[in-house]
């Protein structure tokens, strides 16, 4: 009788430590968003064309290279940067010429910029020019609904453009 007692007391003592962790473990409680608000993502990862770089090569530059490696244009290894910008509401959220990744700047621009917004719709238009010297090349608007901790996100395929989250 003596032992279990003892056994005893230490179950009520962890029992109490693990009511007590489990307790605390949820307090004090986080929001990672304020009451009523949303987010909108921009989030991408895109390269620019490296052609439009591209210089018909000189007489004397062919002559200088073996024959296997003759080209009639030269192009650099590095990429332009892409402009992105985007609209919310008829304000512009967002403004950059974005660079190339990577040591040698040829790797494809990035892209993730979070908006915190309040609830409802809201009308969205982005564009993204990936040559130098033209228009944007890709655009699109549309009206998007944000909940309350909804997390809507805007991506880009080169393939299809932009691509907005339900």
């Amino acid at each position: 009788m003596t032992g279990v007692l003892p056994m005893l007391a230490r179950f009520g003592v962890l029992a109490l430590i693990l009511l007590a962790v489990a307790g605390l473990s949820n307090w004090p409680p986080y929001r990672s968003l304020p009451e009523g608000m949303g987010v909108v993502t921009l989030s991408f990862s895109h390269g620019a064309d490296r052609g439009d770089n591209c210089r018909p090569a000189t007489a004397e530059e062919l002559a200088a290279l073996p024959p296997n490696m003759r080209r009639p244009r030269i192009c650099p290894r590095e990429r332009p940067p892409i402009r992105v910008e985007l609209d919310i509401d008829g304000t512009s959220v967002f403004a950059a010429d974005v660079p190339p990744s990577g040591i040698g700047r040829d790797g494809p621009s990035r892209v993730h910029e979070r908006f915190v917004l309040p609830v409802g719709d809201h009308q969205v238009a982005v564009r993204l020019r990936d040559r130098a010297g033209e228009d944007f090349t890709w655009h699109a608007e549309r009206a998007v609904h944000v909940g309350p901790a909804d997390h809507r996100v805007i991506d880009f395929r080169a393939g299809s453009g932009f691509v907005f989250s339900d």
